[in-house]
């Protein structure tokens, strides 16, 4: 399983991908809203992490941006982002899941599990 993490810090990604690449799941990091709008296009992923700030935009533009083309792959924001705007704002761009960075660490995992499941019908 394939996964698109996208979130401006590089040890961020680092550390997600090693802590996914030890449960089977493929991270493929990006740093910025057109790198992973890039990636998203080009490529085939079973879920989008998402952080709130990047580098060049925010990742509810990046989530609005996804979903012009992409309706159906699951899209989870992982960010330090914990106002009431910033999950609702997350939700209306098309968002499924909402987890709060560092604290749900351990929550992404059966979170993306969930969701897969639930898209491939299975769950």
């Amino acid at each position: 399983m394939r996964i698109l993490y996208v979130e401006e810090h590089v040890e961020s990604c680092e550390l997600l991908a090693l802590w996914l690449g030890h449960s089977g799941y493929e991270v493929v990091s990006a740093n910025t809203v057109s790198e992973g709008v890039r990636l998203a296009e080009t490529g085939t992923f079973s879920v989008y992490v998402l952080s709130g700030h990047l580098i060049d935009g925010t990742g509810f533009d990046l989530c609005r941006q996804i979903r012009t083309f992409d309706s159906k792959t699951p899209i989870i924001f992982y960010s330090a982002l914990t106002r009431d705007a910033d999950l609702e704002a997350a939700a209306n761009a098309g968002a499924q899941a909402y987890l709060i960075l560092p604290d749900d660490f351990e929550r992404i995992e059966p979170t993306i599990r969930r969701l897969v499941k639930r898209v491939s019908g299975s769950g």
